[in-house]
């Protein structure tokens, strides 16, 4: 999907003047989202980065309707709005939670959860900057291991691996799970155009650089989205139904190393910790690739 060049659309429904940090990979992110999703959208937007963003009550920079509410009920919220509208008669606002991956990996899943295995019509975005960003850098569940953090330092980093969201929601057997990159529009707004045709619960993972968390450079965000999917630490794919698996980017296999030395979070890792985590990528990758494999060949028994 990556490989194709599609239209972008031209409408903005993102403003001028938001007080997002420069370089913040989610303003980019959202953005590409709208311009996919059009205007006839209404976004939830719980406890998060994002919050701050959109501007203080009663400004925003979204040219659309926003919900702002608790930290752990965006998933909720998103579900309510959408039946509220349907009862109207306005079944044709596509809604959209909006959370960081605070709120998603760990406080909000226990209501995405509970969307999912109802299957609400909603479209759930996560944009990843693998902390709590917003409140100073705290580890969360979608910290990769090895990262320094406010509360893993540099002597004690963060000793699990990271989450993995998408296998959580493909186990709900929701229709339709993507993950995406702002380096890679084309892929990411063809996937939520898809997502927004498709009745019941979706879900879109989106890599976030965030250059005061990841110690980066501003202007080096949409290379480090870039570098993420080509080293295999972020692969571009799709998982429709809990388990046909699509890759829809052939990562280059860069080295991992050029994706980390790009980051101050992880300076302190010897070359030992890069090549086991050059180790772990490979062997997801393979995984994946397996995974996809597998999904064609049962596809082809069904047919």
């Amino acid at each position: 999907m990556s490989q194709q060049l599609i239209d972008i659309p031209e409408v903005e429904l993102m403003g001028k003047g938001h007080v997002a940090c420069p370089g913040c990979g989610s303003t980019v992110a959202m953005r590409f989202v709208l311009k996919a999703l059009g205007e006839e959208t209404m976004a939830v937007i719980p406890a998060c980065c994002w919050t701050i963003v959109d501007g203080p009550t009663p400004s925003s920079v979204l040219k659309i309707p926003v919900m702002h509410t608790a930290f752990e009920t965006a998933a909720s919220a998103a579900s309510g709005l959408k039946h509220g509208l349907d009862a109207r008669g306005e079944k044709n606002t596509t809604v959209m939670a909006w959370a960081g991956d605070g709120g998603t990996f760990d406080i909000g899943f226990q209501a995405i959860s509970g969307a999912a295995e109802r299957n609400e019509d909603i479209i759930y975005f996560t944009y990843d900057n693998e902390a709590y960003m917003n409140t100073g850098v705290q580890r969360s569940s979608a910290t990769p291991e090895g990262a320094w953090t406010t509360t893993t330092p540099t002597k004690t980093p963060k000793n699990k691996p990271k989450k993995d969201i998408v296998e959580a929601l493909a186990a709900h057997h929701i229709p339709y799970i993507a993950t995406a990159s702002i380096a890679f529009p084309e892929d990411l707004i063809a996937k939520v155009k898809k997502a927004k045709e498709i009745r019941g619960m979706k879900f879109i993972h989106i890599i976030s650089p965030c250059p005061p968390g990841w110690k980066s450079l501003p202007n080096d965000s949409i290379r480090l989205a870039r570098l993420a999917v080509e080293t295999k630490i972020f692969p571009l794919y799709e998982v429709e139904d809990g388990w046909k698996y699509h890759i829809t980017h052939e990562s280059k296999g860069t080295p991992v190393k050029e994706y980390l030395k790009a980051q101050g979070r992880f300076n302190h890792l010897t070359d030992a910790d890069i090549e086991n985590i050059q180790k772990t990528m490979d062997r997801k990758w393979k995984m994946l690739k397996m995974k996809e494999k597998l999904s064609l060949e049962e596809m082809e028994v069904l047919d």
